[in-house]
């Protein structure tokens, strides 16, 4: 059943960003700024709070690609987070892969949602708070799932995989993702985006 419910949950995800993504076109500009927001995400990941539950929480890390589908594209902050993805493997410790699926489960989605910021406008606050919430709820949905498939062995006496990955889950990532909404809203988005323009 657990399995079940992480794979309609992945398919559906696939399935509507990669309708999103759709036409997008990627210019040069748009790869260096890819490649700057990715090396800001990873090294902020790497900055790590630990809590009390075992988990360890990063330094704000979603900010940057939060930024880049405000100011600029949030398809382009999509594709980010996939290279995010793919990039942790590699240097942050605790994001190597126990099973391939956690790839497609965690990895790929738990950045790449972070593009959803944008996905109902960036003109209006209240429309980006709509666009971070979905992005958290689904970065919290991924690092559930995850948790339970593929973590559920590390569950403490009496939790189960789904008490054990929502306590371990939450205490993580509601934190962080509230305080990188707060962040970004506490910044002067209008200033920033009449410099974003005139470039």
């Amino acid at each position: 059943m657990n399995v079940g419910i992480v794979v309609t949950f992945v398919v559906i995800y696939y399935a509507v960003t990669l309708f999103l993504i759709r036409g997008v076109r990627v210019s040069t500009r748009d790869l260096c700024l890819a490649g700057l927001v990715a090396a800001m995400t990873v090294v902020l990941e790497y900055i790590r709070i630990p809590l009390p539950t075992g988990a360890a929480m990063p330094l704000c890390s979603p900010i940057p690609l939060m930024l880049l589908a405000i100011f600029v594209d949030y398809r382009l902050a999509i594709i980010t987070g996939w290279a995010c993805g793919i990039l942790v493997m590699f240097v942050v410790p605790g994001w190597q892969l126990v099973h391939w699926g956690q790839f497609f489960v965690e990895h790929m989605i738990c950045f790449s949602c972070l593009g959803y910021t944008g996905v109902f406008g960036t003109e209006k606050r209240y429309k980006m708070i709509g666009g971070m919430t979905l992005a958290s709820v689904l970065k919290i949905l991924g690092h559930l799932f995850s948790g339970v498939v593929f973590f559920s062995q590390n569950a403490w006496d009496g939790w189960g995989a789904w008490g054990y990955s929502l306590a371990y889950n939450i205490s993580q990532n509601l934190p962080l993702c509230i305080l990188s909404a707060i962040v970004v809203l506490m910044l002067p988005l209008g200033t920033m985006r009449l410099a974003t323009c005139e470039r």
